[in-house]
């Protein structure tokens, strides 16, 4: 946020002394100038610094501490159940493949199969006979079968790195099994894919995205995650782990300066609504946040975990993604239109800015509302084949659940808009008119520096 000084430039000293003479004598570059400043604007005046100051900076300390006092230490110890994704893994790779009728049994006698197995019935086709081997831990080298029937969705290859489960209790020879494929190569690939692309588009700015990114996956993994399986409230760990996320990401990847400041504050703004409609309608709606095996693992593991305050932290944080594009965009929408009219008073700001705003919002809830239905789409299968109306779906605990985290969502990033736009209009305006002439020649002077 340092103020940015006129270069003194001989040849442009005539311009101050003509209030037209860079809109006529120098439109070319003008409008060149304007193509290429999506940077930050002139920087606000030392008063406005100074209050947007006394808000966040009281506010960062306050997220710091929260950070300091509830920092878990890592993720509490427990005995394994081995239920679900609560068991001991292994690596391990398939050596030989072996295809084979399949007897009306369903499978070779005493062998372990792929998946949950059904009443027996009479299998068709070919079976394969899977040797695999353990290539980690005490039993390194050590070889077992698995059946896969004509029915499986889930197929090998000889030389397939696959995930064990290990069940150290168990008779010996049926302590491993298969339980998942190793991915570790397509999902690093990817990963370096989609990182290249947001370097090569967005140079400098994508790197420090990427930083951000990691930073963020940092605090959600090493602070939200375990503080909340230490025991404490899940809504205060996602409020101040969100907000580290946000302070971390926004000025980051969109520098320390009024206009990244005032994005943070219309976050914040509509984070307090999210969370409060949250509250009120899990409430209401007496939603009790265990709809599923893993909450209900997790749950048993953790009887301390309060799942109903662990419901509103996971709206809380699934929202901040979509709110921080929506504050970013909204807020640089004003700064550049005021650089556009810099005549514009904060009404006509505020007016212009909604008008995109409004089509951000059209898009945006639809791709949330969409976003959620795709993840849900399998369930939405099975209601849809139920005997039920739409009403008695709506209202089941498990749709309900996703109904009001997508609609408290959606109502906080409808908030956002037009609290953001206008906080930025009266920023953006305040700053232009402060500081009367020697404020508007800086203006232009720096806005001649950027048509060079």
């Amino acid at each position: 946020m340092t103020p940015t000084e006129p270069t003194p430039h001989a040849p442009h000293s005539h311009a101050q002394a003509q209030p037209h003479g860079h809109s006529h004598g120098h439109s070319p570059g003008h409008s060149h100038g304007h193509s290429h400043s999506h940077g930050p604007a002139t920087p606000v005046s030392a008063h406005l610094r100074k209050v947007i100051a006394a808000v966040l900076v009281p506010f960062t300390v306050a997220v710091l501490a929260g950070l300091i006092v509830l920092w878990p230490g890592g993720a509490p110890p427990h005995q394994h159940t081995g239920v679900g994704l609560d068991q001991q893994l292994r690596s391990g790779q398939v050596t030989k493949i072996e295809k084979f009728d399949c007897p009306k049994g369903g499978g070779l006698p005493g062998a372990p199969q792929q998946g949950p197995s059904p009443a027996p019935a009479p299998a068709q086709g070919t079976c394969e006979k899977a040797t695999i081997e353990v290539t980690e831990g005490p039993d390194k080298g050590r070889t077992f079968t698995e059946i896969v029937q004509p029915s499986a969705s889930r197929r090998y290859d000889v030389g397939q790195k696959v995930v064990l489960a290990y069940a150290p209790k168990a008779p010996e020879n049926l302590r491993y099994s298969v339980t998942d494929v190793d991915r570790d190569f397509p999902m690093a690939l990817l990963a370096g894919v989609f990182a290249l692309a947001v370097v090569v588009v967005g140079r400098l700015r994508g790197v420090f995205a990427l930083v951000a990114l990691v930073i963020s996956f940092g605090v959600l993994t090493m602070f939200i995650l375990p503080a909340i399986l230490q025991g404490s409230n899940p809504l205060l760990v996602a409020v101040i782990g969100g907000s580290a996320i946000m302070l971390i990401a926004l000025y980051m990847c969109h520098g320390l300066n009024a206009r990244t400041s005032v994005a943070v504050l219309g976050t914040l703004t509509s984070l307090l609504v999210i969370g409060l409609l949250g509250s009120v309608f899990i409430d209401w709606a007496h939603l009790t946040g265990n709809t599923d095996d893993q909450t209900g693992l997790v749950h048993g593991l953790y009887p301390q975990i309060e799942i109903r305050g662990l419901l509103l932290a996971g709206i809380i944080i699934g929202s901040l993604g979509v709110l921080d594009d929506v504050t970013v965009t909204q807020t640089s929408a004003v700064w550049e239109l005021k650089e556009a009219n810099p005549s514009a008073n904060w009404r006509k700001l505020y007016g212009s800015a909604m008008r995109i705003g409004r089509d951000h919002i059209a898009s945006v809830v639809n791709t949330l509302v969409m976003a959620y239905a795709g993840a849900s789409l399998p369930l939405l299968l099975l209601f849809s084949i139920a005997d039920s109306g739409v009403g008695t779906v709506a209202t089941s605990e498990i749709v309900a659940e996703e109904i009001v985290r997508t609609l408290v969502g959606s109502i906080g990033l409808v908030a956002s808009v037009p609290v953001t736009t206008l906080l930025a209009a009266l920023v953006v305006s305040a700053d232009r008119h402060d500081g009367g002439g020697k404020g508007r020649a800086r203006a232009r002077g720096g806005r001649r520096r950027r048509a060079k």
